[in-house]
């Protein structure tokens, strides 16, 4: 096949033409004058570089398609000076509607708490696959809870969600619609720091019906959601109080009802109002920490729907209210364990299969751990002492579950082992803020 020929009247083209089958097929560079003179000329492979500066009319990205291994890109400088986007009103700053593998990273998104969305998969679109958000700072756009950092109103497929900043918005994530249409299915969600939202850093919302023409409708897939910062210390109480992160059920039979959502190696910091975690359907929650004095660490019950099979494995929680508390109905068909967890509450568990775990009381924590109650920078739940514990069945399915056979700094755990920490001296957890590429700014 000949090489690509660009030819674009009125434009000046920077980039160069490469032969079909190359990893991208065209490089433009714009600014905020001309940029969106390029947006319906994109093709898969390649590439619009956007120089710093603000840029004020938006990013409304329509029937972009790239193809696997040759995404449509969108970005920013990667360091110094930013392409910075101005929320305007009446329309959300990044908006997707029918677009296919498309990568959209290294960019500001300043809300100014405009009453719109950030990044939104709008709800009149019939899809948006294949999408990866890396590397956006998502600031301000607070007008109220209902304005989203990262939202989702058609059905989405293969998103990846990964090193973004998010603060200071209504709600850091809202995935998928509230009847429970619209799902978000097979998805990574990594690295992300998400803090100050009015609302919940994360929810998934729960699933009804599977989509026909969505990819691989008639398979099984896994969410994943590892190595994030939660952060609500400045949560809202009263009725208005949401918990850090919520994942609802999945569609109550066929495609799609043995999906599953693993939780790993995150780190869920402070909510006054409401606990760090809630969760139903299949989950498998492991290898994070959890830190509160609010009311609750992790609830699992039911909400739009009910636990299903639901393992809650090696995690390290200090809270000041309930630890770990599985609530399903009597005639719930499913398993739920808890096993080789560290938690020091004053009611450390309620509920489920219990194993191995270690537990004490909330004062009790500074005898077991190094510096369980001090601030982000300082604090350190390494063990001062070896904790007793027993061997834990190994879960079926686990040997699936990445990073399971790990703690929360990722060394292979020695022996038998409980909590988030396989053994002593393991580190403050700045250490993991900074190896995570997390400043301790707004922390």
């Amino acid at each position: 096949m000949p090489c690509r020929t660009l030819h674009l009247i009125g434009l000046a083209l920077i980039g160069w033409s490469v032969c079909a089958g190359s990893t991208h097929a065209a490089d433009f560079h714009a600014g905020p004058q001309d940029y969106r003179e390029f947006l319906p000329r994109l093709v898969a492979g390649d590439r619009l570089l956007l120089r710093p500066g603000e840029y004020q009319r938006g990013l409304p990205l329509q029937g972009l398609n790239g193809e696997p291994g040759r995404p449509v890109v969108i970005e920013g400088p990667a360091s110094g000076q930013r392409a910075r986007f101005i929320a305007r009103a009446g329309a959300n700053t990044i908006s997707l509607t029918d677009v296919r593998h498309l990568h959209i990273r290294n960019l500001e998104l300043d809300g100014g708490n405009r009453p719109v969305d950030a990044v939104k998969a709008e709800g009149h679109a019939a899809y948006a696959h294949f999408v990866t958000l890396e590397n956006l700072h998502i600031h301000d756009y607070a007008a109220s809870q209902q304005n989203v950092g990262i939202s989702t109103k058609c059905p989405v497929f293969g998103w990846v969600i990964r090193g973004n900043r998010i603060e200071r918005v209504g709600t850091g994530m809202y995935l998928g619609n509230s009847d429970g249409s619209d799902p978000f299915v097979n998805g990574l969600i990594e690295g992300n720091r998400i803090s100050e939202t009015l609302g919940y850093n994360l929810q998934i919302k729960h699933q009804k019906r599977r989509p026909e023409d969505l990819p691989e409708a008639g398979q099984a897939h896994t969410t994943r959601i590892r190595a994030n910062l939660f952060s609500k210390t400045d949560g809202q109480p009263g009725p208005l109080a949401r918990p850090n992160v919520l994942i609802g059920d999945l569609p109550p039979q066929g495609p799609g009802s043995e999906d599953r959502t693993l939780v790993y190696g995150n780190l869920f910091w402070q909510n006054p109002g409401e606990s760090l975690f809630q969760g139903e359907g299949h989950l498998s929650i492991y290898n994070n920490v959890f830190i509160t004095r609010g009311p609750d660490a992790i609830r699992i019950q039911p909400h739009n729907g009910v636990p299903r099979d639901v393992r809650v494995l090696h995690n390290t929680v200090v809270a000041a209210g309930n630890g770990i508390t599985l609530r399903t109905p009597e005639d719930n068909p499913y398993t739920q364990v808890v096993a080789g967890n560290v938690v020091f509450s004053p009611h450390p568990i309620s509920g489920g299969e219990q194993q191995g775990n270690l537990t004490g009381a909330f004062d009790r924590a500074g005898w077991f751990l190094t510096r369980p109650h001090a601030e982000l920078g300082r604090i350190d739940l390494s063990p001062r002492r070896a904790l007793a514990a027993q061997p834990i069945s190994q879960p079926a399915g686990g040997e699936n579950w990445p990073e399971f056979e790990v703690d929360f700094f990722g060394r292979p755990r020695q022996g038998v082992s409980v909590g988030a920490f396989g053994s002593r001296g393991a580190a403050p957890l700045q250490t993991w803020l900074h190896q995570a590429g997390f400043s301790g700014e707004g922390l």
